[in-house]
């Protein structure tokens, strides 16, 4: 039993429903906006620089300081483009790494990513928007609708992560780009006829870039994740979109 001011005896459900009548409750903070792209059916690459996946992984130094690692694969020739450490990785700087990968390589089609906070932010939907390409997200809690990546992710944690004790993110940096290389040149990949990622890639150097060359499959994505045209309510999209 509770005593009110005026002396009159609350028990706890009284009190509670008063507070609710009164609306005295703390209000919950609501969740902050984010870019939700689009969602739609997932399709196979038919030649290089079609689909690009990313996934962000995370380790730790030696002194127990933690770094993320931003992985990304090219769907096709299964190609690491970029293992890029650092203690913080925010979509501008994603942003940035892809202008500096499409200058060195070609625009991709589209790309692939998980609904992590980094790639839902408004830095990369006007790197989106403004590259003219397509982003696309899986559905939340379905890893294996990005496979190639999370394929990818397993092999570095295994052959590299779980082996190597980093003592600086400069010692990362160079153990990953070294692992990075010998994955691209001197790997050969059974999904790829026995390929290296770099032979494979150019043997295929000439396959046209179109949205058509993707190819439907039932058993990557049997499901789509959403249609074209689901996105969600954001001021801010509506101002890029009209300038």
């Amino acid at each position: 039993m509770l005593l009110s001011r005026e002396g009159v005896h609350l028990n706890h459900k009284k009190l509670r429903r008063l507070y609710i009548e009164e609306r005295l409750q703390v209000r919950r903070r609501g969740g902050r906006k984010r870019a939700l792209g689009t969602r739609a059916p997932m399709v196979l690459p038919q030649g290089p620089n079609q689909r690009w996946s990313l996934d962000f992984v995370s380790d730790t130094l030696t002194d127990g300081r933690r770094f993320r690692i931003l992985a990304m694969v090219d769907d096709y020739t299964r190609e690491c483009l970029c293992l890029m450490a650092d203690t913080s990785l925010s979509g501008l700087r994603v942003a940035r790494e892809l202008d500096t990968l499409i200058a060195r390589r070609d625009r991709p089609h589209s790309c692939v990513s998980d609904n992590g906070t980094e790639l839902t932010s408004m830095a990369i939907l006007r790197w989106s928007q403004a590259s003219g390409v397509a982003w696309q997200y899986i559905a939340p809690g379905k890893p294996t609708q990005n496979a190639f990546i999370e394929s990818f992710n397993g092999r570095l944690r295994d052959e590299l992560q779980n082996e190597t004790p980093f003592t600086s993110l400069a010692h990362a940096r160079v153990a990953l780009e070294e692992w990075r290389r010998d994955y691209n040149t001197e790997r050969p990949h059974s999904a790829l006829g026995n390929l290296m990622p770099v032979a494979c890639a150019a043997c295929n150097a000439s396959v046209p870039q179109q949205p058509g060359a993707l190819r439907s499959t039932t058993g990557f994505a049997p499901q789509a994740v959403a249609t074209p045209g689901q996105t969600g309510p954001n001021d801010e999209r509506i101002l890029l979109s009209t300038g």
